[in-house]
């Protein structure tokens, strides 16, 4: 019985994925220009905070180096864009970004707590201040013209780049990878006596983690059109992902993704409504998440689904 329900679960699951991948794909065909815009903002930062919940999630080391690898795709998009082709300058992006983490993995993945947080989001300091004064001193530049490409391809490429994410971080958890990477996140010491090779797998899982950050910016530099290294490598990317995830719930996949899409459509609403004060009423949604919604929105339906139920065995 218990099969059979999980069974029907699953299916269930995977139809409704289906179905909301069947509506995306078919929205520039029924929405405005407006609404293609902002899914693909909405696509862009759900990559993101997957792609940090991907590392940060089952390790539990918080990166705040988001913003570097975002902006390494999109550096690498502004420099090869007129040579290459969109795809070709995408796997570019990515594969830069992949190296960058590897390299930084391999250098930082020993530290832990607060001096892992404060390298990380000092590497995205580095860059930007390094590539800003480069331009500055040595190219004789201010930010790069990206070739443009229509919105609606920049939509599609950021939907194929988040199914690709979704479908690595599913097999991810569901193989000896993930659990090891989960008794990493409960014990270090503990999986490296266990023979867990601790520091390679971080490293590896960093990387790729990174990988879908570059390929993400790689895909909106394409649509900005102009950059400079204050856009690339904005601290708000760093700490937007953590916040997303932590509202929709770390824990299970679709937790961060709800939490980015919400979090996106939100950021639109208050700053068209409220550009003012859009950053403090931000401040306080958070504040009131992080108090009564630990587990984020994913934990708060589980407890009231929970508690529905309860009532309803007590009733009967």
């Amino acid at each position: 019985m218990g099969i059979g329900k999980k069974t029907s679960k699953n299916a269930f699951v995977f139809g409704l994925v289906l179905l909301i991948l069947i509506l995306l794909a078919a929205a520039p065909l029924y929405a405005s220009l407006y609404t293609v815009i902002l899914l693909t903002s909405i696509l862009m930062y759900v990559t993101i905070a997957v792609s940090w919940t991907l590392f940060s999630g089952p390790t539990g080391y918080i990166s705040l180096a988001s913003a570097a690898f975002f902006g390494a795709g999109i550096y690498t998009s502004a420099i090869v864009g007129r040579t290459f082709p969109l795809p070709l300058v995408i796997v570019l992006g990515a594969l830069v970004s992949f190296c960058l983490a590897i390299l930084v993995g391999s250098l930082t993945l020993r530290l832990k707590g607060i001096y892992f947080v404060m390298f990380t989001f000092g590497l995205v300091e580095l860059l930007l201040h390094f590539i800003l004064w480069w331009e500055v001193n040595i190219t004789g530049t201010t930010g790069r013209v990206v070739p443009a490409v229509a919105n609606t391809t920049v939509f599609y490429t950021m939907l194929m780049i988040l199914v690709l994410l979704m479908l690595t971080a599913f097999f991810i958890r569901h193989s000896r990878f993930g659990l090891a990477l989960q008794s990493v996140g409960e014990n270090e010491e503990a999986a490296s006596h266990s023979g867990v090779h601790v520091t390679a797998l971080k490293i590896i899982i960093y990387g790729v983690s990174a990988l879908f950050m570059g390929a993400a910016g790689a895909s909106m530099a394409a649509r900005w059109t102009y950059i400079d290294p204050t856009i690339a490598f904005n601290p708000l990317i760093s700490f937007m992902p953590v916040l997303m995830a932590i509202f929709g719930g770390i824990r299970p996949l679709y937790g961060p993704l709800i939490g980015a899409a919400i979090f996106t459509y939100l950021e639109q609403f208050l700053i068209t409504r409220f550009p003012y004060y859009y950053m403090l009423i931000f401040g306080i949604i958070m504040v009131v998440a992080i108090l009564y919604m630990p587990d984020g929105l994913i934990g708060l339906a589980q407890r009231v689904w929970q508690k529905s139920s309860r009532r309803k065995h007590a009733d009967t």
